[in-house]
């Protein structure tokens, strides 16, 4: 029979109060409760501190990894067994021991259990006590709630690091790309030096590009020869290394000159010289600046000879030759790759150094028809040449006395004659560009309309005797003011001024010519006009207003305005046609006697085609 009975436990203040002390007595496969008398557990402390356990304020509860020691009532004469799920796994055995300890408790909630009986007796009673290890701070609500941020807040920094890594990587690369990008670049600026040296411009970038470079055929060509007068008794005499110098100071020389005069380097041959005038760049006047670069090859040499601190250049004498026709040019071989030309102009320019004298110029007499308004020379006669029998030869004794200053040197006059025909040269090269890369959609500045202008101007200077420098920088200005009309629509005066400067410089002009001809490219269009070019110009742009085609000239002007979106408005547009019409009168006497329609007439064509647009304006 089981008896009920209460027990008292009282653990630190806390009172278990209602928690009965049971009796078990086993038998069979289960226990029965039983009342009896018995101890329980006077107190619970912390394993660590020894501190009492508070438990008035409810369930107690114990730090993480925490210890708990549990004393009972001492009593010989009672037996205790123990349970506390998780760190035992069954009941201990009985023990006189009335104190039970257990260490590093992990979270939860844990009941401890007890049983006790006399010594001797099966009769058992017991209790519980229960209590709570809290969980660690990173285990508590707000840890959980943290954690997921921090997660974030985690993986946000590891992208941007790990992006800030890749930039700083992708940075170095590109420092590295970028450094090894300039290296190539500055090799193959290198490389591309070396080979425009070796060769025309063009015909190196053609070689560049396509990889190999067309032969041309060149109608119009001056070539020059030049030799050392027994160089090979001079060579016998002087040391080999001062030879090769002097031969070098020479051919610098002779470089820098050709280059002066635009004129092609072609080769050198032991000690002889070659260059031609009018290639790459066809040009009209190469007869003359190669006879103008031999007489500062001849000065050169002569200057040598007479100076005292180089007595081995007292030996050197030249012979220069010069002739003038057709030729072939072109690249040869594939290493090696040299610039040459070939045909008879250059057979017949070597003869004429062959049989020329020490000192002197020996031009043919095809040369002498070129130069003969610029030169001063004395006619041979018809002398015998190898395989071409007899032809006429002229020794160049120098400028003609109206053409030079005091020194010899060509004056002002000089370079206003070759300026003269270097303008037919800029024409053919910008009318042939334009015509090449303009659009379609030029209806009105197209290449009949630019030329027109250009002949306008020509004609009306000749008639209002314009100065020969007034008549360059016209001619001039009249072929660039519509080049940037072919490049950019919306910016056609700046890419025509850029041009300018490009071209002018590659023929010979130099900056007062292009500060000149910007200035009246600049100031075509206005009414008020200083000067007799820009008088000039200004009513050669303004021509098509007096012609018999008027109508159909602005019928082009509208549809290509139209074409690039020049036209939002159309009265506006018509209104300001016609306004700078009638404000923009001829300026000229020639350009007035010319008109074909007067100006009233025009307009009156005008407000037809604008469809009544004008009729209240």
């Amino acid at each position: 029979m089981a008896l009920v009975r209460f027990s008292r436990f009282v653990l630190t203040g806390m009172i278990i109060s209602a928690v009965p002390a049971v009796a078990w007595s086993g038998g069979g496969s289960g226990y029965s409760q039983v009342s009896s008398a018995g101890e329980g557990i006077t107190g619970a402390y912390l394993y660590t501190t020894g501190e009492k356990i508070d438990t008035s304020a409810g369930m107690p509860v114990l730090r993480y990894r925490e210890g708990i020691v549990f004393i009972m009532e001492r009593d010989t004469a009672v037996e205790y067994s123990y349970f506390l799920p998780g760190p035992d796994i069954e009941w201990t055995s009985w023990t006189e021991r009335a104190y039970k300890e257990y260490t590093s408790l992990d979270r939860g909630h844990y009941t401890f259990r007890y049983r006790c009986r006399n010594r001797g007796s099966s009769e058992e009673w017991g209790g519980f006590f229960a209590f709570r290890v809290k969980a660690p701070w990173y285990f508590s609500p707000l840890a959980l709630m943290v954690y997921p941020l921090l997660l974030l807040a985690g993986g946000i920094m590891l992208r941007k690091r790990t992006h800030r890594l890749f930039m700083e990587r992708q940075r170095r690369l590109e420092q590295l790309i970028a450094e090894r990008t300039e290296e190539l670049q500055h090799e193959k600026q290198k490389s591309d030096s070396l080979l425009a040296n070796m060769l025309p411009k063009g015909t190196a970038e053609e070689i560049m590009s396509k990889g190999k470079a067309d032969k041309r055929k060149y109608n119009f060509v001056t070539v020059l020869f030049s030799d050392i007068q027994g160089f090979t008794r001079i060579a016998e005499e002087m040391n080999p290394e001062s030879l090769i110098d002097e031969l070098d100071r020479f051919f610098f020389h002779f470089d820098s000159v050709a280059e002066k005069y635009r004129i092609e380097k072609i080769k050198t041959i032991g000690d002889a010289y070659m260059c031609a005038g009018g290639i790459p760049e066809r040009n009209r006047t190469n007869p003359v600046e190669v006879v103008l670069a031999a007489l500062e090859m001849q000065k050169y040499m002569q200057g040598m000879k007479n100076d005292p601190s180089r007595p081995a250049a007292r030996f050197w004498d030249i012979r220069i030759g010069i002739h003038t026709g057709t030729v072939v040019a072109g690249v040869v071989g594939h290493k090696k790759i040299t610039y040459d030309i070939w045909g008879d102009t250059v057979n017949t320019a070597s003869r004429m150094e062959s049989s020329g004298e020490a000192g002197k110029i020996n031009i043919s007499g095809t040369t002498y028809e070129f130069v003969k308004e610029y030169f001063t020379c004395d006619y041979r006669g018809r002398m015998p040449v190898k395989y071409k029998g007899d032809l006429d030869m002229y020794f160049v004794t120098g400028i003609r006395p109206d053409l030079r200053e005091p020194d010899g040197s060509p004056n002002r006059k000089f370079f206003t004659k070759i300026e003269m025909i270097r303008v037919l040269d800029v024409e053919e090269h910008v009318f042939s560009k334009y015509s090449e890369i303009a659009s379609p959609d030029l209806f009105f500045h197209s290449t009949d309309y630019i030329r027109s202008v250009s002949l306008q101007a020509d004609l009306l200077a000749r008639a209002e005797k314009l100065s020969d420098q007034e008549y360059i920088h016209l001619r001039l200005a009249s072929v660039f003011i519509y080049f940037g009309y072919a490049f950019d629509y919306n910016d056609t005066e700046a890419i025509a001024v850029k041009r300018a400067e490009e071209i002018l410089s590659v023929y010979g002009f130099g900056q007062h010519t292009l500060e000149a001809v910007t200035g009246l490219m600049a100031s075509a269009s206005d009414p008020d006009q200083e000067s007799a070019a820009g008088r000039v110009l200004h009513d050669a742009v303004y021509d098509f207003t007096g012609r018999l085609d008027f109508v159909s000239m602005i019928d082009k002007l509208y549809r290509e305005e139209k074409a690039y979106g020049k036209i939002d408005d159309e009265k506006v547009w018509f209104i300001r046609l016609a306004s700078r019409i009638e404000k923009n009168q001829f300026l000229t006497e020639t350009a007035r006697r010319l008109r074909s329609v007067p100006v009233e007439e025009q307009l009156g064509a005008l407000r037809a085609y604008s469809g009544g647009m004008l009729n209240n304006s």
